[in-house]
């Protein structure tokens, strides 16, 4: 019985007209469950039909993972639990994989996008793929807007700047803070009343 479902589960790899690294990556996925989940695996699925169409059902939704962060959270997945994973923590667990892959994870990222302050050149990122992500939606954006807002927005541009930079392991750095900003110095209160009163003048106020 074990060759044979074993034998249905080789047969199931989803439609090849996908991209081939990611079917590879979801039909990495499923040997690693069916290694690691074993009876619950074989339970689960044992019409070969029925694991086609999950695995497209999988591939589709976990499209804009690149192939390392689905491994990488199938590994996590196996790690956290000794049950097979649903599709939502799936792709929770791919997420959550970010560090391992040496990237912060989505909403750590967020939370440091969202404080940046200004300029955010002048921050110390934990990555340069947090600064790039926060400029694509507005620094300023994220630190008005509520979380529930953001949130969903600086997910989508951060997950597509990870995906970018683990096919091509590249990044550009962080800009230097623009020198406008280095040459602007804060007034104290006298120079301050100094230069109202100069402005009121020049201008007969």
């Amino acid at each position: 019985m074990k060759e044979a479902a074993t034998a249905a589960d080789a047969a199931t790899a989803v439609n090849a007209k996908a991209d081939p690294a990611l079917v590879e990556a979801i039909n990495q996925v499923f040997a690693l469950f069916r290694i690691n989940y074993h009876n619950q695996y074989y339970a689960a699925f044992s019409d070969a039909e029925q694991l086609r169409q999950i695995k497209k059902l999988w591939l589709d939704s976990l499209r804009e993972y690149p192939p390392a962060q689905i491994l990488q959270g199938a590994r996590r997945a196996i790690d956290d639990s000794e049950y097979l994973p649903t599709l939502h923590r799936m792709r929770s667990c791919c997420e959550e994989s970010l560090p391992a892959l040496g990237l912060p994870a989505t909403h750590a990222a967020y939370v440091e996008a969202a404080n940046a302050g200004d300029p955010p050149e002048s921050r110390q990122w934990s990555h340069p793929l947090v600064y790039w992500a926060g400029g694509d939606c507005g620094f300023q954006r994220l630190a008005t807007l509520a979380e529930k807002d953001a949130w969903p927005l600086f997910r989508e541009r951060y997950q597509q700047r990870c995906q970018a930079f683990l096919e091509t392991q590249h990044c550009d750095p962080v800009p230097a803070v623009p020198a406008r900003r280095l040459e602007t110095q804060p007034l104290n209160r006298e120079d301050a009343l100094a230069r109202v009163k100069q402005l009121r003048a020049e201008n007969e106020l």
